[in-house]
């Protein structure tokens, strides 16, 4: 997936895996709680652990957008750096206003 400038969402093959592997753990996350609901664990249990995956969801978004922003902001082929600021703080400002 592309941001709004156009710059690959992972511009390395480390990073990408990086976020994929956080998201693996998340998938194996989420197949937990679908196995605590099937087998009658109590609400709190289950809670917390929704807590955890939405927590690690976050985690993953926010290492996105603070991996985006180094890649993004030394690019030495920008011609308005300003905008370039602009646009990455109105993409954390969206992206942080859903995390809560």
């Amino acid at each position: 997936m592309d941001d709004a400038t156009g710059a690959p969402l992972a511009a390395t093959d480390e990073e990408r895996r990086r976020i994929i592997n956080r998201l693996k753990r998340l998938e194996g996350q989420i197949r937990g709680l679908q196995t605590m609901i099937e087998s009658g664990k109590d609400c709190e249990a289950v809670l917390t652990q929704i807590m955890a995956a939405k927590s690690a969801l976050n985690q993953v978004g926010l290492h996105i957008i603070g991996h985006s922003m180094k890649t993004c902001l030394v690019d030495d082929d920008v011609t308005d750096r300003d905008e370039l600021i602009d646009e990455a703080i109105k993409v954390f400002l969206k992206y942080s206003s859903c995390v809560q």
